[in-house]
């Protein structure tokens, strides 16, 4: 029996058939011709017919050998042709009236099976579910990226491109570069689509929402939406295909049609066919399970399908389905999320989320993850701010990707390596972790993880020393890492890193902490990389009194030998003691420090540091002429220069003198203001009023414009800033040339950026000794004793 050479060239297979292959497959099938006949009306040779056939064959997935692989090929088109077409002698439009009844019928019948099922969202320890749409709803539209990221070919500096090892934008480095796609764009476009992702990325919260928008009216409304659940469908008791799960699932639910209804619907291509979670499906289940999918998504193959994964769980393909990896949250979506997550219950609250993200960039990290930003959402609703140290907030992170999210759903996983619990998985990640980042790895190639695993298990109890079977071991620890948790994600071909950097940095820390390895810490005090890291380590710590010591002890062996930066602090030391301000001591001697950092760096040669620096050094000795620093205001002038801003204080946050002053609290600004109105009471000394009033009326008229002052800056303004330097230096002993070279400069950040760390860490939520704490507050910023 021939079959409609229409029919035949509508089948998605047909598509994917080369030129040549096409015109055999319609001659031989469509035209029911011998394989002779065939061969000569092509003109070509029997060899050539045998090669088309078996590209043929391979595309419909039709296994055997010789003519057995046509017979069962023609049996399958024959199947396929007689199930599309109606019984009966029902004219087509009576036929499609009776499908639209039929669609609205048990679309109205299995709505509140949807609502019910897909219509709330309740992880993690959340009180109660939440509605996934609508008014109140907590879904965030998510984008898709169309081309896998762990199969692009890239190299590992291609991924670290524009990114500095030492000053990187820690969010780049995870970033992906290619397009973001809104998800029901990308199914709208697929009729069949697999939307892979890492765990927590989203993906079942995804097919809910497309079921809810399906059975709403606002998405394909002509459809049926039915989600099915791959692990509840493979555990089924008698293990009935998924035409007869689906008609159970439906009668369960209170649809009373016929199978024969359901069948015909499918036949028709009116069902939304949504398969959530195939790495859940048991080990044991795979094989039935990935082929009911194909053999189901063939036979009803113009319906719309859609199935999720995790990224890595399993090795198979479908080549009918276009496979698509869902993206992480953006700084946008974190943000709706965060909105619609507090409208309830507080919504200034979400505001001060937000806030509290952007201050904190490695927790911000976390957010792009749908799971462990519901994680922070619900952290931050007990509190309303995040725990103080941080190590705290990543163990739970870690401990919801590595069993709380699975145990939550009643899954059960392989355990690929009986010896590999989850403690030592942690360890694992520990021991990888310290090393790549020590070695400046953020991505290192497959074989290089494999090797650090193999090592790890080669010391464990029962271990098979055999080589080959540790590197087969390996390869499916690496593989079961990241699909069961995650943590280690495959960024192109054959190229791994962590997740995020925040747990990269946690698990170096927490290496560091398990073998007390604080020295080797130390060593790289001064590079801002390990910043996280030593403030991860300070707090992991049962005491830290250690680590304060060697960190202090490091910092002040920077530039102990430099006579010249010794003779600078034995000067900062000497002006701090002059400060008639109520701050630490040590909070003083920073201010200076900063201060005659900031002249070095510049060089003395703009218009506005001289006045604000001399500003700050009267204030600290309780004077002031604050018309002086009025009129040297840029803004006022109308040069339009952006105000200067520098770091005055490592100590604690920068404060206005008066508030000081007047006893207040520690303001929330980095920053001075260049107009500084004081109000204090006494002046400069008569001298030196003399001298600023003088320099005062040399200024150019406020009335002036940019172009004039620019003027005035080319010809006078060198001798302008002279006269006022050398005023400084007389009067106040500030703004000497200290005549420091390059090296030294570079030594002085060290030494400046290593101070602020070792004080960061006194003040995170470590444990410190009374006792060590006041030694090193008090010794902060002195030159050496002898």
């Amino acid at each position: 029996m021939s079959i409609p050479e229409d029919f035949l060239k509508q089948l998605e297979q047909y598509t994917e058939l080369s030129h040549r292959e096409k015109e055999v497959f319609l001659e031989i099938f469509g035209r029911s011709k011998n394989r002779v006949n065939v061969a000569q009306e092509l003109n070509i040779s029997e060899s050539n017919l045998s090669t088309c056939l078996t590209g043929i064959y391979k595309k419909f997935c039709i296994t055997g050998n010789g003519p057995v692989k046509e017979s069962r090929l023609k049996e399958y088109l024959n199947k396929r042709y007689s199930q599309q077409q109606p019984s009966g002698d029902f004219t087509t439009d009576e036929i499609d009236d009776f499908i639209d009844t039929l669609v609205q019928e048990i679309r109205k019948q299995v709505k509140p099976y949807i609502k019910e099922k897909c219509g709330t969202m309740k992880v993690l320890d959340m009180p109660k579910p939440i509605e996934l749409t609508g008014k109140q709803g907590i879904y965030t539209n998510v984008n898709i990226l169309e081309e896998i990221t762990g199969r692009t070919r890239l190299k590992v500096a291609e991924l670290m491109q524009s990114c500095d090892y030492d000053n990187f934008e820690r969010i780049g480095l995870s970033r992906v570069k290619q397009k973001r796609v809104s998800g029901l764009e990308v199914v709208q476009r697929h009729s069949k689509l697999m939307v892979l992702g890492k765990p927590g990325a989203g993906k079942t919260t995804f097919l809910q929402y497309l079921a809810m928008q399906c059975i709403e009216g606002r998405f394909q409304a002509s459809r049926v939406p039915l989600f099915i659940t791959l692990k509840d469908f493979a555990e089924a008791p008698k293990k009935p295909d998924i035409l007869k799960f689906i008609v159970q699932l439906l009668s369960t639910y209170g649809v009373t049609h016929t199978s024969a209804a359901v069948e015909k619907l499918l036949k028709q291509g009116n069902a939304l066919v949504l398969l959530d979670g195939l790495d859940e499906v048991r080990e044991e289940d795979t094989k039935r399970v990935l082929r009911q999918i194909r053999d189901f998504s063939d036979l009803f193959h113009t319906n719309q399908f859609v199935i999720t994964c995790r990224i890595a769980a399993k090795e198979y393909t479908y080549q009918s389905f276009t496979e698509v990896e869902m993206a992480d949250f953006d700084e946008k979506q974190i943000a709706i999320f965060a909105q619609n997550w507090f409208q309830l219950t507080d919504p200034v609250k979400s505001q001060r989320f937000i806030q509290k993200l952007k201050e904190n960039k490695p927790i911000q990290e976390l957010a792009s993850s749908p799971l462990l930003l519901t994680l922070l959402c619900l952290v931050f609703g007990d509190s309303g701010d995040f725990p103080a140290n941080r190590s705290e907030l990543y163990q739970e992170g870690l401990d919801v990707l590595l069993k709380k999210w699975d145990a939550k759903r009643n899954i059960e996983r392989e355990q690929v390596y009986k010896n590999l619990p989850l403690k030592r998985k942690e360890d694992l990640l520990s021991q990888i972790g310290l090393t790549t980042f020590e070695q400046k790895d953020y991505f290192f190639k497959q074989k290089t993880a494999e090797a650090y695993i193999a090592d790890f298990i080669r010391n464990l109890r029962d271990a098979d020393p055999d080589t080959e079977a540790l590197k087969l071991d390996s390869e499916a620890v690496l593989k079961s890492i990241e699909a069961q948790h995650g943590l280690l994600v495959e960024r192109a071909k054959g190229i791994y890193s962590f997740s995020h950097l925040t747990f990269h940095e946690y698990f170096a820390a927490r290496e560091i902490v398990a073998n007390s390895a604080y020295k080797t810490l130390v060593e790289h005090l001064t590079e801002k990389r390990w910043r996280e890291v030593f403030l991860l380590t300070a707090g992991m710590m049962r005491n830290a009194d250690n680590l304060m010591h060697l960190m202090k002890s490091e910092i002040d062996g920077l530039i102990s030998t430099d006579e010249q930066l010794q003779d600078l602090m034995r000067w900062v030391g000497k002006k701090s003691s002059l400060a008639t301000v109520p701050y630490q001591p040590a909070e003083v001697r920073s201010v200076y420090l900063h201060l005659i950092n900031h002249l070095i760096r510049y060089d003395y040669s703009d218009f506005e540091s001289l006045p604000r620096i001399l500003a700050f050094d009267l204030a600290l000795t309780g004077t002031s002429d604050g018309d002086f620093y009025k009129a040297c205001d840029p803004g006022i002038i109308g040069i339009g220069t952006p105000a200067l801003s520098f770091e005055v204080s490592i100590f604690f946050e920068a404060k206005k003198i008066r508030a000081a002053r007047q006893g207040s609290n520690t303001i929330s600004s980095n920053r001075f203001d260049l107009n500084l109105d004081f109000g204090l009471e006494r002046n400069p000394s008569p001298e030196l009023q003399i001298l600023l009033d003088n320099l005062k009326s040399q200024l150019p008229s406020p009335q002036n414009d940019s172009e004039a002052f620019e003027h005035w800056w080319k010809t006078d303004g060198q001798i302008w800033n002279k006269q006022l330097r050398n005023a400084m230096i007389e009067y106040c002993n500030i703004g000497h040339d200290w005549q420091i070279n390059e090296a030294q400069k570079t030594l002085l950040q060290q030494y400046l950026y290593a101070n602020k760390l070792l004080v960061e860490c006194l003040n995170s939520e470590c444990y410190v000794s009374w006792e060590v704490r006041q030694e090193i507050e008090n010794t902060l910023l002195l030159p050496n004793k002898n």
